[in-house]
């Protein structure tokens, strides 16, 4: 019997677009995106952060350079996600819920959490995009907030975005109880990368096949972060 191919989830600060040229071009940043392959991508910083957070990618560009579509809370509004956060989903890829939430700290910071069906899937799963605050103490105010929304669920989890945290081995231990975080390796600062700030964290329902980040020519220059993937099969 043939296995199920792996799911791959990818996160990507896209900084609004603006590249290491100061040049905004959400064409380069969207043909970064389709070469990372992904079922599902999170991307953070998609949305200015000006008056009511025009999406830094126009809607219309977004499926057709990667086939991808954007999970947006708000139809009628000019974001494409929530506090800048946004979730791209590949084709069959089934969309059951999408909600944002506001995270506590001292700057204004949201998750945008999805349940869906991948292609293929028995069951469901939770996804979770977040951008989250730059001192340790508001991360795990903010990561408790996650927690505490997702309660209700049994889908496997999986929380991934810029996680800001550039120790190893410290300031995860509201996930640490119960999850693996892994960071796929150095994602920041794009010209010379020398920290892992971007992170997939998941549950024991999943199992992890393999990660990286993505070091393209045009991935070191779209952004000042580099873009990780992950590959994983769901348990049964």
């Amino acid at each position: 019997m043939a296995h199920p191919r792996p799911l791959r989830l990818g996160s990507y600060n896209i900084r609004k677009c603006v590249g290491l040229d100061w040049r905004r071009s959400p064409e380069r940043t969207l043909d970064v995106v389709a070469g990372m392959g992904a079922d599902v991508v999170a991307l953070q910083e998609a949305d200015k952060r000006l008056g009511p957070r025009p999406s830094a990618l126009p809607r219309h560009e977004i499926a057709a350079r990667t086939g991808m579509t954007p999970l947006i809370p708000d139809e009628n509004g000019p974001s494409i996600g929530h506090h800048g956060n946004a979730i791209l989903v590949g084709d069959g890829v089934e969309v059951l819920n999408l909600r944002g939430i506001d995270l506590p700290g001292t700057e204004p910071r949201g998750a945008l959490i999805a349940e869906l069906r991948p292609k293929g899937a028995d069951h469901p799963i939770q996804v979770v995009a977040a951008h989250l605050g730059l001192m340790r103490r508001d991360r795990q105010r903010q990561f408790h907030a996650i927690r505490a929304a997702l309660m209700d669920s049994t889908a496997p989890l999986f929380i991934m975005g810029d996680f800001n945290e550039w120790s190893r081995t410290r300031g995860l231990d509201p996930l640490t109880t119960d999850m693996s975080v892994i960071s796929p390796g150095h994602s920041f600062h794009a010209a010379r990368p020398i920290a892992g700030l971007d992170r997939v964290a998941h549950c024991g329902a999943s199992q992890l096949m393999d990660a990286g980040v993505i070091e393209s020519k045009l991935a070191r220059k779209a952004s000042d972060h580099l873009p990780i993937w992950a590959d994983f099969t769901l348990n049964p």
